[in-house]
């Protein structure tokens, strides 16, 4: 919605939060409504919760093995598309054309030369489970799409979102280069050597990288001209997992398979802890609840921008840039 309702210099913040705002959230849990009870129950830990879990187990069952999840996503989908199209973005195309509009006059800080031919990134990331690829949209999209700047940008943001077992994953069927072993675009952008399937499944983008900051984040050649700024939703690597049930160690398994890159990313570049305000917004607030209180979503908003105040507050820039200098050498 940043890249897509306006023009990059365009304040946006009001518009986006007057959509979330009148959006009921809970519309997303699309499924089956003994399933949508259920989820909300779980989620606000209920009384009853096993018996209702025991009656429905069979619905359970049936739904996870035919489709892979419990509720189809299908909400959210049309929900960004519209919201997009009152933008005039249908298409990846529309949304490139966006982007290519830079405001006048912007120049580059470090040469002072105007910027004519350059456009603003803006990188969805998702987790192809099929080819076992960390994708990038929409630089990948031409791996899964034959004319990508037709597809609607919500089919990319839903293909992110995916959360295993609680959403279908995403399907994209009919793959250009099917069955074609080690195509030189696959295997440039992913190194992928294999047959190209005929069709892909994704899942949410966490599973391989919850923070994945790098992919803005300027490598070697001296202090960046701006900072690249992250904000973490979720404490980091502060508490250890019990591990001695099956669930806990399910659990257990799954966090290390999001943060693990992340951290490793972060470990290599000790700078990029300057950049990232910490809002751990996970300590007071359930991801996964969609169904949450009017004044609870006021909470957590005023918790992000006071986080966020305070994090640019406090920003050494100047600081910063020797700290880049330093680590160029």
């Amino acid at each position: 919605m940043m890249a897509g309702l306006g023009e990059i210099q365009a304040a946006k913040s009001e518009k986006i939060l007057k959509v979330l705002s009148e959006k009921p959230l809970f519309d997303f849990v699309d499924g089956n409504k003994s399933l949508k009870k259920l989820i909300n129950k779980a989620i606000k830990k209920e009384s009853g919760l096993g018996m209702a879990v025991a009656w429905n187990a069979f619905r359970i069952y049936k739904t996870l093995k035919t489709k892979l999840g419990l509720n189809p996503g299908s909400n959210f989908e049309n929900w960004v598309t519209a919201t997009l199209k009152n933008s005039n973005i249908s298409t990846l195309a529309d949304l490139k054309q966006l982007r290519k509009k830079l405001p006048a006059g912007l120049k580059n800080i470090k040469t002072d030369k105007t910027l004519n031919d350059a456009a603003a990134k803006m990188a969805i990331i998702t987790s192809d489970i099929t080819t076992h690829t960390k994708a990038e949209f929409p630089r990948m999209a031409e791996l899964y799409w034959s004319n990508p700047d037709t597809i609607a940008p919500a089919k990319m943001v839903r293909a992110s979102m995916s959360i295993p077992f609680f959403f279908e994953p995403f399907e994209i069927a009919d793959m250009p280069n099917a069955g074609n072993e080690n195509d030189p675009k696959w295997n440039k952008a992913a190194s992928y050597r294999g047959p190209v399937p005929a069709k892909a499944r994704f899942v949410d983008g966490g599973m391989l990288s919850n923070f994945p900051i790098n992919v803005f984040h300027k490598k070697g050649g001296g202090a960046p001209s701006m900072p690249t700024f992250g904000a973490r939703l979720s404490t980091y690597r502060e508490s250890f997992s019990e591990t001695s049930s099956m669930l806990g160690m399910s659990g257990a398994m799954i966090s290390t398979m999001r943060q693990i890159y992340d951290y490793e990313t972060l470990l290599k570049h000790p700078d990029y802890k300057k950049l990232i305000c910490r809002i751990d917004a996970d300590e007071q607030f359930n991801w996964l609840d969609f169904n949450e209180a009017k004044k609870d979503q006021v909470k957590l908003f005023n918790l992000g921008a006071q986080k966020a105040l305070d994090f640019l507050l406090q920003f050494d820039w100047e600081g910063y840039k020797v700290i880049r200098e330093k680590l160029s050498h």
